[in-house]
């Protein structure tokens, strides 16, 4: 049987990363027992590194042929068939690396600093580049653009694990709020509130999972041909079915429509069938990677979140001067596929990171009290 890789101990606050690589989405995650009292740096666990680039790589190449992939067959079978393989991943990544923890000062504070400042930060990027490419200037704060959708649920998630944990059956709880959702119009974009909630049973199944829930599936000899059939089989079925799969049905970010032969009454079927799909897809795909340290991929896996911020405000201006719309032939199409894979790669590396982390990580002094004091109002 293959053994686990160790796990290590979370840092005292959850919310804040390891200052050597300031990543709020997936630091380390926790192991059940006392913490030391004068914890040493820990190292990080290669497997969730490694599955982290793996996800970033794959957001970063679709993204990069999203406006072309209707154009193409093959293009378009990939995008269906590695859908799990992104935001979920993400979305179960983040739930591994989160605390149901009481929400103390320190880390409200944190959330603030890693998350919310961040989004607020790119989110203004966006529209300044956005308006240098010729469009109208808009300030996004309650319908943030493209990508950082994420970081606004990822806040939200971090505040409502703690009250999640408390139902007697959270993730058949959360499940029918997602399944419900699909029939209530008043759940939109803004605040990022209907992908919050329909997400929400993947963040929970991503901290059981943290807390030790399929270790047999992902240590056992016998899970791995079922997860290469899994892998096949989402494959496969892209190719077959590319056309006829919905967008609406992967994002499950709007209402229900009408459009299966389950009518509204049945459409929530259609929902549970993705989240289920999706939880056992990102299974598969953690039951493949590596666990072991890998050259150059644990590294740039630590890099997860510097990608998730910086690709768009590279890939957008691309998008808008048509220069992805060139690509044609079959050589041109692998080579834009191959520039996104080298793209990641760059945006994870540390010297990138580095550069940036003013901006992934900006101070909150000039927001936030000073640690401890109390305010009397």
């Amino acid at each position: 049987m293959t053994s686990a890789p160790p796990r290590h101990a979370k840092p005292a606050d959850p919310a804040n990363p390891d200052p050597a690589n300031p990543d709020p989405v997936n630091p380390e995650p926790a192991t059940p027992g006392p913490v030391p009292a004068t914890p040493a740096a820990k190292a990080r666990d290669p497997w969730y590194d490694n599955t982290r680039f793996v996800a970033a790589t794959l957001i970063v190449v679709l993204h990069t042929i999203g406006s072309i992939m209707s154009s193409h067959g093959v293009l378009h079978a990939f995008n269906v068939a590695a859908w799990a393989f992104r935001v979920p991943a993400f979305v179960v990544l983040a739930g591994v690396f989160s605390s149901p923890g009481p929400l103390d000062p320190r880390r409200l504070r944190n959330l603030l600093r890693t998350i919310a400042l961040p989004a607020l930060v790119f989110s203004l990027l966006f529209s300044l580049e956005s308006y240098a490419l010729g469009k109208p200037f808009t300030l996004h704060i309650a319908q943030l653009p493209w990508t950082l959708w994420f970081l606004m649920s990822l806040f939200c998630w971090r505040l409502l694990l703690p009250l999640v944990v408390q139902l007697r059956y959270p993730l058949l709880m959360t499940t029918a709020v997602s399944l419900a959702l699909g029939y209530f119009d008043e759940f939109g974009m803004m605040f990022s509130a209907s992908r919050t909630l329909v997400y929400l049973p993947l963040f929970y199944f991503g901290w059981r999972l943290g807390q030790g829930l399929g270790r047999g599936w992902l240590e056992s000899r016998w899970s791995l041909p079922l997860a290469v059939a899994g892998m096949l089989g989402a494959g496969l079925a892209a190719w077959r079915w590319h056309r006829d799969i919905p967008g609406t049905w992967l994002s499950m970010r709007h209402p229900y429509t009408a459009d299966t032969w389950l009518g509204m009454e049945g459409a929530w079927l259609v929902r549970l069938a993705v989240l289920v799909v999706a939880a056992f897809l990102v299974l598969c795909l953690m039951r493949l990677i590596p666990k072991r340290r890998l050259p150059l991929i644990s590294a740039m896996g630590a890099g997860g979140f510097t990608v998730y911020l910086l690709h768009p405000l590279v890939i957008m201006p691309l998008r808008e001067k048509g220069l992805i719309e060139r690509a044609d032939t079959t050589v041109e199409l692998i080579a834009l596929l191959l520039a996104g894979v080298a793209l990641t790669t760059v945006l994870a590396s540390p010297p990138v990171r580095r550069l940036v982390r003013p901006l992934t990580s900006p101070s909150a002094r000039w927001l936030l009290a000073p640690e401890g004091e109390v305010r009397r109002g």
